[in-house]
């Protein structure tokens, strides 16, 4: 898999990238909070991005890899982020020939719920 420099420069790791589902966890460090000291909603969004991404773009071809972007993403916030770190999960829902839909979650280390979102995203496959 191609590094993500964005999500790296979070401080981000995918932990998990297998067909139709993808994992990613961040660390909750002073950096990424917001004013009130609750994880930003950009940094929540910018994880629901991803792995919803992720979770469409998995191609077990390894000659070829799958690229992608963002057409559309709703997020909802349901919680405060607070804690040590958080997990986002992505799970591909369906597949078109150019487009696909995906949706994700935003749980703490406590296991509180914080966020999901669904989204939009356009695909291509390209050799490595």
């Amino acid at each position: 898999m191609k590094p993500n420099p964005f999500i790296e420069m979070l401080g981000a790791k995918v932990e998990i990238w297998r067909d139709g589902y993808a994992e990613i966890v961040l660390p909750i460090v002073p950096s990424l909070l917001n004013t009130r000291g609750i994880l930003h909603g950009g940094v929540t969004a910018a994880l629901l991005d991803s792995v919803c991404g992720l979770a469409g773009l998995f191609d077990r071809e390894e000659e070829k890899r799958r690229i992608g972007s963002t057409l559309s993403l709703t997020v909802s916030y349901l919680e405060r982020g607070v804690g040590t770190h958080v997990v986002a999960k992505g799970y591909a829902q369906r597949e078109g020939r150019s487009v696909f839909f995906s949706r994700g979650e935003v749980w703490t280390d406590r296991g509180v719920l914080i966020a999901t979102g669904q989204g939009v995203f356009g695909h291509a496959s390209v050799q490595a």
